[in-house]
C-alpha cells in the first residue's frame, strides 16, 4: 500500500527562526546605521542599501549562497517577514556595482602590472558596525591585530594567474578577535609584499580613527619586510612576525650552546631566543627560535643538522619563549576565519567578473559575518540551544528551521512557531 498525502495551502514558514533573527538584529540599530553610512540611492530606486545587505544577509541565515536565491528559492519566506520588502537578484546585484571603487594599477621595477582595490567606505561601515554592535571597544587596551593574505581562486574576466597555479584574486584581510576588520583587495599576481605597509598604514589609519588602539599585532613571513615592520612597529606596541630564513641568522643559530626542551601542543620542542639586526642595521629586535627534529630525518641546508627551525621576530622583551610560540600559533584562527567566509558567506562564490566590485560582495558578507556572531552571541545568552561558538549550517539547524505561521488576533499579528523552545525570551 502506497503512502498516502493530503495537502494544505496554510503559509507555513519553514524559516521560522528567520522571524526572530531579524527582529534582533533589527533592535541593535544595524539596519538604521547601514542606511545612514551609506546614504540614498538614486530617487527612482524602491530599496535603499539596507535592504540590500539585509536580503544578502537573510539568504545567508536561510542557507542561500547566491543572490538569485532570493528570486528563485526564498522569496515566499522572505517576504512574510514583517516591514521588509524582498528585493530581486537584478536589484542586489546592481545596487552592490554601485558602491564599487575604480581598481588601481601600479607597475612594480620588474614590470608586472599590479591591480588593487581600496574601497574606505565599504571598510569604514564594516568597522563602526562592529563598534555599534559592542564587539570592538573604543578605548580597549589589549586588541591584537592579524594580518594575512588569502588566495581565491576565481575564473572571473579580470582575474590574474597566480602562483598558486590558479587564477583568482589575493585580498588582504585584517582581523582583531577572529572578526574581519579591513579588507583590501588585489589580483591574482600580486607579491603579498608589494604595497602592503601602505595596506596595513590604511588599516591601522581606520582603526586609530574609531579609538581602537592595537596592542599587539601578528603576521607570518609575508610581512618580513623592514618598511613593513616600520608600520607595524609605529602602531602597536607589540608585534610578532615569523621570520625569513637567511644565512646569517642561521650562522648566529649554530652558535646557540643552550636549548630548553619543552612541550608545545602535545610535541617536544627546544627553544631559545637570541638578539638580531634582520635588516643590516643596528637595531636588533628578539628572535624567538625554535626546532624539532625533522621527521625525514634530511640535514639542513643552512645549519647542516636535521632540525626543521623556525624564528619569530618580535619586540616583547618580557614574555616567555614558550609563551610567545603560542600566542603566535594562535593566529592559525585566522585561518578558520577563511574558511568560515569561503564556505558559510560564500567568498568562494564571487558574483561580478570584476575586482572592484567582488571587493564589495566580500566587504558585505564580512559584515553579514560579523552581524551573525553578535546574534548566536547575544541568542546564546538567552537559550542552552544555540552556542556562541556555531557555524551557520548548525545554527541553521539549530535556530532558523522551525516551522512557523503569522496569526491575527485582537487586531494584532502574532508569530507562531510550531516547537517547545522558548523563542520569546531572545525578544522580550
Amino acid at each position: 500500500m502506497g503512502m498516502k498525502i493530503t495537502y494544505s495551502k496554510e503559509k507555513i514558514n519553514p524559516f521560522g527562526g528567520l522571524h526572530v533573527s531579524d527582529e534582533i538584529i533589527t533592535k541593535s540599530g544595524v539596519y538604521d546605521t547601514i542606511s545612514h553610512h551609506l546614504g540614498e540611492r538614486n530617487p527612482q530606486a524602491k530599496y535603499g542599501y539596507s535592504d540590500i545587505i539585509r536580503s544578502l544577509l537573510l539568504v545567508s541565515l536561510s542557507g542561500g549562497d547566491c543572490a538569485e536565491d532570493l528570486t528563485y528559492h526564498l522569496r515566499p519566506y522572505l517576504s512574510q517577514i514583517k516591514k521588509f520588502t524582498v528585493p530581486g537578484a537584478d536589484t542586489v546585484l546592481r545596487a552592490q556595482k554601485e558602491l564599487a571603487t575604480e581598481k588601481e594599477k601600479a607597475q612594480s621595477h620588474s614590470g608586472t602590472m599590479h591591480e588593487f582595490n581600496i574601497n574606505m567606505k565599504m571598510n569604514r561601515l564594516l568597522v563602526r558596525l562592529l563598534c555599534d554592535l559592542g564587539q570592538l571597544k573604543q578605548g580597549a587596551d589589549d586588541y591584537t591585530f592579524d594580518y594575512d593574505n588569502q588566495f581565491i581562486p576565481a575564473g572571473k574576466y579580470d582575474a590574474k594567474y597566480s602562483y598558486k597555479k590558479a587564477d583568482g584574486y589575493f585580498p588582504g584581510i585584517a582581523s582583531i578577535n577572529n572578526m574581519p576588520v579591513y579588507i583590501e583587495n588585489r589580483n591574482g599576481n600580486s607579491n603579498v609584499k608589494y604595497k602592503q605597509a601602505e595596506t596595513l598604514t590604511r588599516a591601522y589609519n581606520l582603526l586609530e580613527e574609531h579609538g581602537i588602539p592595537i596592542k599587539r599585532s601578528r603576521m607570518d613571513c609575508g610581512s618580513f619586510s623592514r618598511e613593513i615592520v616600520s608600520v607595524v612597529e609605529s602602531h602597536s606596541d607589540l608585534f610578532y612576525i615569523r621570520a625569513q630564513r637567511c644565512n646569517d641568522l642561521f650562522q648566529i643559530i649554530k652558535q646557540i650552546t643552550h636549548w630548553e626542551t619543552v612541550e608545545i601542543g602535545a610535541k617536544l620542542y627546544e627553544v631559545a631566543s637570541i638578539e638580531y639586526a634582520p635588516f643590516g642595521g643596528t637595531k636588533t629586535y628578539r628572535y624567538v627560535i625554535s626546532r624539532e627534529p625533522n621527521p625525514q630525518r634530511q640535514g639542513d641546508l643552512f645549519t647542516g643538522d636535521a632540525f626543521v627551525y623556525r624564528a619569530i621576530m618580535t619586540n616583547d622583551r618580557y614574555m616567555s619563549d614558550v609563551d610567545v610560540i603560542v600566542f603566535y600559533n594562535a593566529r592559525g584562527e585566522s585561518e578558520r576565519l577563511f574558511d568560515e567566509m569561503n564556505n558559510d558567506f560564500n567568498w568562494s562564490k564571487l558574483p561580478f567578473s570584476y575586482l572592484h566590485e567582488n571587493t564589495v560582495f566580500m566587504i558585505i558578507m564580512a559584515i553579514c559575518r560579523n552581524i551573525f556572531h553578535y546574534l548566536t552571541n547575544f541568542i546564546s545568552t538567552k537559550l542552552d540551544c544555540v552556542k556562541p561558538y556555531y557555524r551557520l549550517k548548525k545554527f541553521i539547524f539549530r535556530f532558523i528551521t522551525v516551522p512557523a505561521k503569522w496569526i491575527k488576533r485582537a487586531r494584532e499579528y502574532i508569530l507562531k512557531l510550531y516547537t517547545d523552545t522558548p523563542y520569546h525570551f531572545v525578544v522580550t
